[in-house]
């Protein structure tokens, strides 16, 4: 069947609690404070601000001062360090420059950061310079290479391994979307041969020298004058595969593995309208019969829907179990119930399969049976209405019916021995929320009657509702990617037929619907229905969902039940996420796969950690092998650190997060009675326990006074803006994208 709609010891505490104030105190007044703030020098380049965006993802407080702003401060020893408490302190624990010298020769301002960071033990991120003898390195020549690295087949070396990325598993490919434009640029040079006595250069990641057999640094630490370098040679955004790659290890190594905010890899998959039958796309109408976006007429009905069997169900618990991945499947209940009426039988094979394995998945409400909650559609037109009423009003869904159709699935759930959490929703279509242009508000019945479900978390359309949002005062969306894997696409050809017709244009045979959205690219020609889903879409897809995997982002992906079914055309998308993640990432850093609920609560935790960051409402520093963090009331903390880190009670302790990527990450919240969280730092380096000597301090100062200011280095077209990968690439902008009808 095809469905049209797609839809007493208080006071012991206090004592205890001054005597450990006291404890503080005389520990602070011989040992240097660290501020968990991270100094950002910005040229207005692509490297530096992709930097800043790994900062603010990660949810690591940040200063930024723009070299291109007239009235910033300006660097001197008072903005970089004071006293508190008798202690000296360190405002910032990290510094991200353009470029080794962006202030030029004889600057005060460079000798300010290079005593700086000497004294205090401070790394510095040269974000992009050229590879010379200032930064440790060999000019670009005998051997060397400068020019593209696009198809680049970088490495992480030994000591990388061993370092801030020994969480890849040693590839770093460079992308190259397109073999007529560059997209990435840079420098393969050897370090030098005779450094400056003391000093060193360890090449973190590197590439093959063309014409040599000599491999070139691409990322590599230069310690010299008491200071340590991480020396990028090429030039990057914040969106390119081999940029995301570095970027976790870039702030590990720039915090000496001790920060506020965290990193992780994510994927969830929702399968959308488990038990229904999803209609089909004609390839000859080119719409969908029974959906609202075929018009009204002869033909318009869809009499060879798509649904999984019990064969479809056996062979994905076989693929989670092989893959240690879960999916989520957003089920309809009356999907189940219309089939055993319209075949006349009292069991439904699907749902005794599902039962009989449903402790391989998750199961998500997704309503009874998939209706339109928003406005009342009046689909007798193309595109759908809302219907209005004799005042101009438009007519909505009662909260009776919502209601009734989100504690319907649940009972049913229930029955059916289902598990489920019940304060987890996606409605049909997202509908209910806004649906634009038809619909620019909620349905004012939507908020109600979540509330009165008990419903905290509601599924939405990244691709029109990027962030979080209330939906009224008791529910939040949990915004999700929809991925090119149509809906109503059970064989290849379908899914290439439909394609072609939302990317082509009219003159190739197409839609042209991308010749009018600011958010999509035409194929220059139409893919070849036979093989086009291998070799264009299955690429294409893959590489966007790994850009959000790879990007810190919990959003899960969504597709549907249809695409388990017949050719099972969701799995050569899945395998190649999950296979190109294998090999490029170490076990120490598996995908996070979560639940919606556990995805909606870590997106609300983030929202308030980062608004009280951006208030400055957050104080975090470092004192030896000690970490003291405060927030406002409520607001949970976000933390990198290493590994053996404790948390410190007033009585008592316990591990501080779980392990991730060689760290300890994790929220924590103050224990009784502390009005801020006190950490016990495990392995890690001891940034003011290597004080430099006023000598070591001069020559870091001269050095940087005498250093000539580098030439502009080369950034290519392209580098500075978000680079897609093709056609349906709609993600990298973050502005919305174009959402063809197959996505729903």
């Amino acid at each position: 069947m095809g469905r049209a709609t797609r839809r007493a010891a208080a006071c012991a505490a206090a004592g205890l609690l001054a005597a450990g104030l006291q404890t503080t105190t005389a520990f602070a007044a011989t040992q240097n404070r660290i501020d968990l703030t991270v100094l950002v020098v910005d040229d207005g380049g692509p490297a530096t601000a992709a930097i800043t965006a790994e900062l603010a993802s990660e949810g690591t407080p940040y200063t930024v001062l723009k070299l291109s702003d007239p009235n910033r401060p300006t660097i001197t020893p008072g903005f970089l360090s004071d006293t508190v408490n008798g202690s000296p302190r360190a405002k910032f624990q990290g510094v991200v420059l353009p470029n080794d010298n962006p202030f030029g020769t004889g600057s005060s301002e460079m000798t300010a950061l290079a005593a700086y960071e000497a004294t205090f033990g401070i790394r510095q991120i040269d974000a992009y310079t050229y590879a010379r003898p200032e930064v440790g390195l060999n000019w670009a020549q005998n051997p060397g290479y400068m020019g593209s690295l696009d198809g680049t087949q970088g490495a992480v070396t030994t000591a990388g391994l061993a370092g801030p990325f020994g969480y890849l598993n040693g590839s770093v490919p460079f992308e190259q979307p397109d073999p007529g434009v560059s997209t990435s640029y840079g420098y393969l040079a050897t370090p030098l041969a005779t450094l400056p006595a003391g000093a060193s250069f360890t090449p973190l990641v590197d590439a093959p020298i063309p014409g040599s057999t000599a491999r070139g640094s691409l990322v590599g630490e230069y310690d010299h004058d008491s200071r340590k370098e991480l020396v990028v040679t090429f030039v990057y955004n914040q969106y390119q595969q081999q940029y995301r790659l570095l970027a976790r290890g870039f702030v590990d190594w720039l915090t000496q593995g001790v920060h506020l905010g965290y990193d992780r890899n994510y994927l969830a998959v929702h399968v959308d309208d488990l038990f229904l039958s999803d209609d089909r796309w004609d390839t000859t109408l080119k719409c969908t019969p029974g959906d609202v976006t075929c018009p009204p007429g002869s033909g318009n009905t869809d009499n060879n829907p798509i649904r999984m069997t019990p064969s479809d169900v056996n062979t994905l618990a076989q693929w989670e179990k092989a893959n240690d991945f879960t999916v989520d499947f957003a089920f309809n209940g009356g999907g189940s119930a219309d089939w055993e009426s319209d075949n006349n039988t009292t069991t439904d094979p699907l749902l005794e399969a599902i039962k009989a394995d449903s402790s391989s998945f998750r199961f998500i409400n997704h309503t009874w049976d998939h209706p339109f909650i928003g406005c009342v559609q009046n689909v007798a037109v193309v595109p759908w209405q809302c219907t209005t009423d004799s005042g101009g009003n438009d007519v909505w869904v009662d909260q009776a019916t919502i209601q009734g159709e989100i504690q319907q699935n649940i009972t049913w759930a229930k029955q059916q021995g289902l598990p489920i959490d019940p304060s987890e929703l996606i409605t049909g279509e997202h509908s209910g929320l806004v649906t634009l242009p038809q619909q620019p508000t909620d349905n004012p019945n939507l908020a109600p009657a979540l509330a009165a479900e008990g419903i905290r978390w509601t599924g939405s359309d990244a691709s029109r509702e990027p962030n979080q949002r209330p939906v009224g005062a008791a529910t939040l969306t949990v915004p999700r990617y929809p991925m090119n894997v149509f809906y109503n696409a059970g064989h290849t050809k379908e899914e290439v037929d439909e394609y072609n017709w939302i990317y082509t244009s009219k003159a190739q045979g197409g839609s042209g619907i991308c010749e009018t959205s600011a958010n999509s690219t035409c194929l220059a020609a139409p893919l070849d229905t036979t093989t086009g889903y291998a070799s264009y879409i299955v690429p294409l897809q893959t590489k966007i969902d790994l850009g959000h995997v790879m990007n810190n982002d919990p959003r899960p992906n969504f597709i549907h039940q249809s695409n388990f079914a017949e050719d099972q055309i969701a799995y050569p998308v899945l395998d190649s996420i999950l296979g190109t993640y294998k090999n490029l990432y170490a076990a120490n850093a598996p995908i996070v796969n979560l639940r919606e609920s556990q995805i909606g609560a870590e997106l609300q935790q983030r929202s308030a950690w980062n608004a009280a960051v951006a208030a400055g409402q957050v104080t975090g520093y470092r004192i030896g092998d000690s970490v003291t963090v405060q927030a406002p009331a409520g607001v949970q903390i976000e933390a990198t650190m290493p590994t053996g880190t404790t948390q410190q009670f007033l009585l008592g302790s316990s591990p501080f997060g779980s392990a991730y990527a060689g760290t300890l990450e994790g929220w924590v919240a103050p224990g009784p009675f502390q009005g801020s969280v006190n950490l016990r730092l495990g392995q890690a380096t001891a940034p003011s326990a290597a004080k430099a000597s006023a000598p070591m301090v001069a020559a870091a100062a001269s050095a940087a006074r005498n250093a000539s200011r580098p030439p502009r280095t080369t950034v290519p077209a392209g580098t500075a803006k978000a680079v897609p990968v093709g056609p349906g690439d709609t993600q990298r902008s973050r502005t919305g994208s174009l959402v063809p009808t197959g996505a729903r």
